[in-house]
């Protein structure tokens, strides 16, 4: 069995995206869509620009002509509600996909607000199944499930699902997303033993926080539950704009 190789990553401040580099192409990174959150925002008196959705096609698309990539990956909750299809999705979600998948090959991550997703998805976007997709050292998943033993060999998980954002009333910072970066034991996860980093992703949609108060329940993800159980060995917190803000001790008022 050969060695596997090292993917690059970065950060793409101040975007709430990640750019991964392996054997050549270059890959933009984002999480959390939720495309439709619209229609339930203003169901509760809140009022999102009517433009979001084409808003977030011209970042994503900014971005791969300025980090010339290759690809697009979706790390899951492309749309907002969780089994059914609203209506806004049905009209939305194809068209956010046909325009993206016209400026880079799309890979798309499954999580657990896609269910039907398949209805939505055009036939030139590629659909990975919820349990990931690998590039050499790194695993991408949503992370609403735990990961395989067949991934064990990764030395790197980039997951989104647990919309980190900083709440706590009275801070400067009350209501921003925000990076997580996370060392663990890698046998809390897998049953080979080692050191696993662990990103999680910021919710690409700026608005499922935005009033920097709780609307929603925050998710909870199998993979930082059993490693909070045993024990975080190291943590950053990071804003957008790339501005260190804490360490594990901050991790309450995210999770």
């Amino acid at each position: 069995m050969g060695s596997i190789k090292s993917v690059k990553i970065r950060p793409i401040h101040p975007h709430a995206a990640i750019l991964l580099e392996d054997a050549g192409r270059k890959y933009i990174t984002v999480s959390d869509l939720h495309i439709g959150l619209e229609a339930d925002l203003l169901a509760k008196g809140i009022t999102v620009s009517p433009s979001l959705v084409s808003d977030m096609v011209t970042e994503l698309s900014d971005l791969v002509q300025s980090e010339h990539a290759d690809s697009i990956i979706l790390l899951g909750d492309i749309k907002h509600t969780v089994g059914a299809i609203s209506r806004q999705e049905w009209d939305s979600v194809p068209v956010f996909l046909k325009q993206l998948s016209a400026k880079a090959d799309v890979y798309l991550v499954p999580g657990n607000h896609d269910g039907n997703i398949g209805h939505l998805v055009p036939m030139n976007v590629n659909m990975i199944t919820s349990k990931g997709m690998t590039l050499d050292d790194t695993l991408l998943v949503h992370g609403h499930s735990m990961p395989s033993d067949v991934r064990g060999r990764v030395k790197r998980i980039v997951m989104g699902h647990l919309h980190p954002v900083f709440l706590k009333k009275g801070s400067v910072i009350n209501g921003e997303r925000v990076w997580l970066y996370i060392q663990a034991r890698k046998e809390d996860i897998f049953a080979e033993k080692g050191i696993l980093d662990i990103v999680v992703v910021p919710t690409f949609n700026p608005y499922l926080y935005a009033t920097g108060e709780k609307l929603y329940h925050k998710s909870i993800s199998p993979i930082l539950t059993r490693v909070m159980q045993h024990g975080v060995k190291e943590c950053i917190i990071v804003t957008l704009d790339g501005s260190i803000v804490g360490d594990a001790a901050l991790l309450p008022h995210i999770l």
